[in-house]
């Protein structure tokens, strides 16, 4: 029995890497019905807005949604696609697992690590205002609910998973007030609910220097929505780059997975493009269907395409970003025929 779920191919490298990732779902038995929506350029591009009423429809109807790059500008234009969809959709826990994948040298061999990102307040709320001609601020946000049910997702994502130990970033010596709040509520929820889980803290300077010394030290962080932007990206550093860690955005009752690299417009349809970030999103899709909905054939699925992605990277079956030689399509093609 098929599953519903909204699809948005984004815009720029979004399609090809979408249509890679689909052919690879499907090859392995994944039984969705997909219900395609257009956000960002693309939505523009077909006269809509960039964040269609159609599309968050989709989404408030089908509960989930698996989701290519769209395009930011920068410094002016339309607000961030990802911003909305997670202010819309109240999707206040962002996850990005990062660990070494077989195949993919990097300078560590030993990073196992989810960074878990409060998603909707901070810095990212938006709420900027000129002052007076030539000066201008930007207000950090933080409200004890936030840091509450964002640290009680962490603690629980850490217990389900096994994981040993959720360290929170911070800059509390100097944001007393906004980092100092995470800080708390995270210790009580520690203290009240989660007490089988280890707890720390570090400052997010210093942290951030432990990180590229031994990122082998940390296991589960849970930062607010700026810094755990930055950090997200540096931890996909650690092991090959934004083309091979899949990301996702929870909230109590929706789900959106998406790649999380940008759009790539220089590129696009030129099957140039790595497939592998959206088509771990899918994977980690997949296996919150059967989490959430009893799917259990969706884990299955799950478990084939990780497995069949991991053999191709380890029989040297890469993307020109990784240092090897094969286009979007033949990528997807290597990893089905290790299904």
């Amino acid at each position: 029995m098929s599953t519903n779920a909204v699809l948005i191919p984004g815009d720029g490298i979004g399609p090809e890497i979408t249509a890679a990732t689909l052919r690879v779902l499907e090859a392995a038995g994944a039984e969705i019905n997909w219900i395609e929506r257009l956000a960002g350029v693309a939505a523009m591009d077909a006269g809509d807005d960039v964040l269609p009423q159609s599309t968050l429809d989709a989404i408030t109807k089908h509960g989930v949604a698996l989701k290519g790059p769209c395009t930011t500008p920068v410094g002016k234009g339309f607000r961030s696609v990802n911003v909305q969809l997670r202010k819309a959709f109240d999707l206040y826990a962002a996850v990005r697992p990062v660990r070494n994948l077989p195949g993919i040298t990097t300078r560590f061999q030993d990073v196992d690590i989810v960074v878990i990102r409060e998603n909707t307040e901070g810095l990212y709320s938006g709420v900027e205002n000129e002052i007076t001609p030539g000066v201008v601020t930007s207000m950090k946000v933080a409200t004890e609910k936030g840091c509450t049910r964002v640290a009680r997702w962490a603690f629980d994502y850490a217990r389900k998973r096994g994981r040993k130990t959720v360290t929170v970033f911070h800059k509390a010596n100097i944001m007393k007030l906004t980092d100092g709040m995470l800080l708390r509520c995270a210790e009580d929820v520690h203290d009240q609910d989660f007490s089988d889980v280890g707890y720390d803290t570090a400052i997010i300077d210093a942290a951030c220097m432990r990180l590229v010394q031994d990122p082998s030290q940390f296991d589960v962080l849970l930062l607010e929505n700026l810094y755990g932007d930055v950090v997200s990206d540096l931890c996909a550093g650690l092991v090959g780059g934004l083309g091979v860690v899949p990301g996702a955005n929870f909230g109590d009752e929706r789900a959106i997975f998406e790649a999380v690299h940008g759009s790539a417009p220089d590129i696009a349809g030129q099957n140039l493009a790595n497939p592998l970030a959206l088509l771990m999103s899918a994977v980690m899709m997949l296996n919150y269907l059967a989490d959430t909905r009893g799917d259990e054939p969706s884990r299955l699925s799950a478990q084939r395409i990780k497995a069949a992605y991991d053999a191709a990277l380890t029989d040297g079956k890469k993307t020109r970003d990784l240092g090897g030689e094969l286009g979007t399509s033949e990528f997807a093609d290597a990893v089905i025929e290790r299904l």
